[in-house]
């Protein structure tokens, strides 16, 4: 999908995995529901394309319908089409093709098993020599399933549409966080980690242990205390934010415990800590300014991913270098999500009279009124990085009174 988005420059906000999680599937696109999902729709049309069509289509090998119909695109028909099984309706209507149609779809188009439209294409033949009235008796019937098939979908589309309104910003916060695969008991966190021998870190949600899957691979176990400030709610909208939510700069949640009081939340391990603790002037390990820039720009991915990868958009809410994790390559993923918040629209906005973030890196309009929406993450970014550059923390400590990063820059 990334060879054909870069092939046509393709506008659309294309980020994260096509097809998971599934709600937030990239526009266009269709995936099945299998274990591992796969493309089985892709709609282009209207797209302003250009050029030849992509080869790299045939890698989408369990497509059943595509539609690159109404744009600009030219060059003949490629024979990799050819080798889609499954492909059952192919739209080129509206474009410049020319040459053949390769015989292989012609027969199948003639045998009923691909629905074949290629209407306003002058110069693409349909067999040779080309004829006109061949063309003209291809394209009455095709032309008429065209019109039905069109109805169908507008239908769909209009009930779809209907369904997700009334789903409305519940599309997150509703899902259930259960999950066969990523459910764990409390006695299987015990032995993950093996009885909480090895704290690694201490949070607002409770203390953060070192474990091991039964496969070797180490996790990060955060346990639940029972007088943690952060209560079941947080926990519920972590859990249910990450098991909808994949992306490279975003931690990765491997599985959770609700077992009645005990619960617990198990992601990946990152080995190389946060980013306040490589921030730290006791740490001996300084950063390199390529390492910096790296981190920057990883965590700008992630709460891009965030803002406009999903839909609806979230919002972190407590983006600071703490939650800033990194694994043993130094990429940078964003974690705790445990006060994020997702939004019904774009550009919407809320207030909240339920203290959220950390002090030095609230935007002023969230401090001051209760307002926050994506630009309140932004400016928590930009704190960020006044960090990453100058090496001071964002609230700068002194002998008569603290300052806060941005006053000393501007000092």
């Amino acid at each position: 999908m990334l060879e054909i988005k870069a092939q046509y420059n393709v506008t659309r906000n294309w980020q994260g995995d096509p097809c998971v999680p599934s709600d937030y599937s990239w526009e266009g696109l269709n995936c099945n529901n299998d274990t591992l999902p796969r493309i089985i729709s892709l709609n282009l049309s209207s797209s302003k394309l250009t050029g030849e069509i992509a080869t790299s289509s045939s890698k989408l090998e369990l497509i059943q319908s595509l539609d690159l119909s109404f744009n600009d695109l030219t060059g003949p028909l490629p024979e990799v089409l050819e080798q889609l099984p499954n492909l059952k309706t192919l739209d080129l209507r509206g474009n410049k093709l020319t040459g053949l149609v390769p015989q292989a779809l012609l027969e199948r188009f003639r045998n009923g098993k691909l629905d074949l439209r290629v209407d306003a294409n002058p110069d693409l033949c349909l067999d040779t020599p080309c004829k006109g009235k061949k063309k003209r008796e291809f394209f009455i019937p095709v032309l008429a399933s065209s019109i039905t098939a069109v109805l169908i979908l507008l239908f769909i589309i209009s009930a779809l549409a209907i369904y997700r309104r009334k789903r409305g910003s519940d599309m997150v916060t509703k899902s259930s966080i259960k999950s066969k695969n990523q459910q764990y008991s409390y006695s299987e966190v015990v032995k993950i980690t093996n009885n909480f021998r090895n704290i690694i870190g201490k949070g607002g949600f409770g203390n953060v242990y070192l474990g091991k899957l039964k496969d070797g691979i180490p996790v990060a176990v955060k346990l639940l205390s029972p007088s943690s400030n952060q209560g079941y709610k947080e926990f519920r909208t972590e859990a249910q934010l990450l098991m909808v939510l994949h992306h490279g700069n975003l931690v990765t949640l491997v599985g959770y415990c609700d077992d009645g009081k005990k619960k617990a939340l198990i992601y990946e391990y990152m080995a190389n800590g946060n980013l306040q603790q490589h921030l730290s002037v006791t740490n001996p390990n300084v950063l390199t300014w390529n390492e910096r820039l790296c981190i920057a720009v990883d965590t700008a991915h992630g709460l891009e991913y965030l803002h406009n990868g999903c839909k609806p958009p979230i919002i972190h809410r407590d983006l600071k270098p703490a939650n800033v994790l990194l694994n043993e390559k130094m990429q940078a993923k964003i974690a705790d999500f445990g006060l994020s918040r997702a939004f019904a629209t774009e550009n919407d906005s809320h207030v909240s009279t339920y203290p959220a973030g950390t002090f030095g890196y609230l935007d002023p309009e969230f401090a001051r009124y209760g307002n926050f929406n994506k630009k309140s993450d932004v400016y928590s970014f930009g704190i960020i990085l006044f960090e990453l550059i100058t090496g001071r923390p964002a609230i700068i400590r002194g002998l008569e009174e603290n300052n806060h990063i941005l006053e000393w820059v501007i000092l």
